[in-house]
């Protein structure tokens, strides 16, 4: 009966369910059928996305349709739907059939907590969306009511977390919502919140807020004040069991033996399992044919060397070679890249950039398992993907707390310097910082422009440690939409340097790795990797310079209405109250 009581949910619309067909008289009255009617719930979650993140940061063969302002309006689909959200509103109205308060309430604070999320994926997408906290009969007048303001929506996402917070279990718990969770969520929404009204204040993103909306000083609070109660009454803490030199790394990788993710600091998980047959991508992603993943050079300036100072202040930055650029870098970058001196877990063996599996240069590791696995191979990852951790809530503090101007260098030790001691950094000093903003990080083509104030050189120095920190985790594209950056799509997208034709040692270990040749001097060594200029790659100067990847197929960004996803024609259709998002 469960089984045809989720179909029948996951197939419908916003209708109520069918009364005989979902019993309801007999379901929902007891913990097994709430717990087994909500694992569904966990289905919203992100999966292979976490890792396959596309962005200023990290590109591929080719350019998103966001990245080149080619998104087109759909007539359907394109994230406006509202299964999930019935799911919840469903175990919300039949909760009243148990009668053991406690558990009723557990499990209306888990739906509510999903609601928070979907509705929170909404505003993030689309701005004003329709809010429902209940099921809808067909001829419920509230079908064809408008968008909801994001004002409202997020006021209502905030209830929905308070009571997930206040009601569910303060367990610590790899793969099921806990209270902590829901804290950790809260501390996500109000940082994007109020850093999305902060820069965003009088465009047309924002042109429907009501008179009396919260300032984005409320939501940087509420993210402040949530971060602070996580990092200092949760229990988790970062994982260093391996190390400063592969703790960083290792955090993705999982437990060698299991996959599972390290529990003292990984909130909540998706779980993988090679013997139940749940698997994934992540080693193979880079290995294999998925369009070459590959960093850029702009993030790759982005670490720091590992005194601390700044790698853009390092005399002949702009043309070392690549042996030279990843030397003595911040050590989660050799923990997230191929760099000199390369060696994958459960190997021995050096390994340089392959040119058959990256495009610029700059080949991430992030996510891959240990070569002892023997595991190389289609669909044959089995490490746990964290959805929330730790070191996410430590930046989300530091940053609402600069934004909001309260920020002190006590509270930069308890995040930001947290996360450079993991892996031997020297840390942040909050005073140098505002004395000397980094040229860099404020260059339009390099960085955020548009940060300014007293905080201004915390601020760069805290994003800059976001970049590192969550690369490759899927958090980039939404950050650059609340911080107003979405031009940085527009920069060219660039590689190693290359100072001539020839063969390269990249990693200077001896032996010869590549050749960058040009038409018609494609050398006879077999044993070579040979990459033909301007047509494998392109140099930004001709035959030599910057691997610049997207020479023929620039980014673009129209300011006017890329920072929200379209409306899809349909629902403009079939409600004539639905509007469609500014510029589409």
């Amino acid at each position: 009966m469960l089984i045809a009581a989720t179909v029948l949910l996951v197939s419908c619309d916003l209708d109520k369910q069918p009364l005989a067909q979902l019993s309801p008289d007999s379901f929902f009255s007891n913990e097994t059928e709430l717990q087994a009617f909500s694992n569904q719930f966990y289905t919203i979650f992100p999966s292979t996305s976490i890792y396959e993140e596309e962005s200023d940061m990290l590109i591929k063969d080719g350019l998103t349709d966001e990245m080149e302002s080619a998104r087109p309006v759909p007539s359907s689909g394109g994230g406006w739907s509202f299964t999930d959200l019935r799911n919840y509103n469903t175990l919300i109205e039949f909760s009243v059939n148990c009668d053991d308060d406690a558990i009723r309430t557990k499990y209306v604070a888990l739906a509510r907590f999903f609601r928070a999320y979907y509705y929170f994926e909404k505003v993030k997408r689309f701005g004003d969306y329709p809010f429902y906290d209940k099921q809808l009969g067909s001829d419920d007048p509230d079908l064809y009511k408008p968008r909801d303001s994001r004002e409202f929506v997020m006021t209502k996402v905030i209830e929905d977390l308070d009571f997930a917070i206040a009601n569910l279990s303060d367990r610590h718990d790899l793969y099921r919502v806990t209270k902590w969770t829901a804290l950790a969520l809260k501390s996500r929404v109000c940082l994007f919140e109020g850093t999305f009204r902060k820069y965003h204040a009088g465009k047309n993103t924002l042109e429907n807020l009501p008179s009396d909306a919260n300032s984005y000083e409320y939501y940087l609070q509420l993210a402040a004040d949530a971060s602070e109660e996580f990092i200092t009454t949760s229990g988790y803490t970062l994982y260093t069991g391996s190390g400063k030199e592969n703790s960083y790394r290792d955090l993705f990788a999982g437990d060698p033996g299991t996959g599972d993710a390290f529990k003292e600091e990984v909130i909540l998980a998706r779980d993988y399992d090679l013997g139940l047959g749940t698997t994934h991508n992540g080693t193979y992603y880079t290995l294999g044919n998925y369009g070459n993943p590959s960093m850029t050079r702009k993030m790759a300036c982005t670490y720091l060397m590992a005194d601390g100072t700044r790698f853009t202040d390092k005399e002949g930055w702009k043309t070392l070679p690549f042996a030279e650029e990843t030397k003595n870098r911040d050590p989660r970058m050799a923990q997230s890249i191929r760099t000199g001196e390369y060696k994958r877990a459960g190997s021995e063996k050096v390994q340089a950039p392959s040119f058959n599996n990256t495009i610029t240069g700059y080949q991430p590791v992030k996510w891959m398992q240990s070569a002892a696995l023997d595991i190389d191979r289609y669909g044959a990852s089995f490490n746990d993907l964290p959805i929330f951790r730790t070191a996410e809530i430590y930046l989300n503090y530091a940053e609402a707390k600069a934004e909001l101007g309260t920020l002190t260098q006590a509270d930069i030790d308890m995040s930001i310097n947290k996360l450079r001691d993991r892996v031997g950094m020297s840390g942040l000093d909050m005073a140098q910082a505002n004395a000397d903003p980094d040229p860099y990080l404020l260059a339009a083509e390099s960085g955020y422009p548009n940060v300014t104030g007293t905080n201004q050189g915390v601020i760069l120095e805290i994003r800059r440690e976001r970049s590192v920190e969550l690369f490759m985790e899927d958090f980039r594209y939404y950050d650059l939409m609340r911080w107003r950056n979405g031009q940085a799509f527009t920069h060219p997208y660039l590689g190693i340097y290359i100072p001539a034709p020839g063969i390269y040692d990249l990693n200077g270990d001896g032996t010869d790795d590549v050749c960058f040749f040009t038409k018609g001097n494609e050398p006879e060594d077999e044993s070579l990797y040979k990459v033909e200029i301007d047509s494998k790659v392109y140099l930004t100067e001709g035959d030599h310079g910057y691997i610049f990847t997207n020479k023929n197929t620039p980014g673009k960004w129209n300011e006017d209405k890329d920072y929200l996803y379209p409306v899809p024609t349909k629902e403009i259709q079939l409600n004539e109250a639905i509007t469609q998002n500014p510029g589409w």
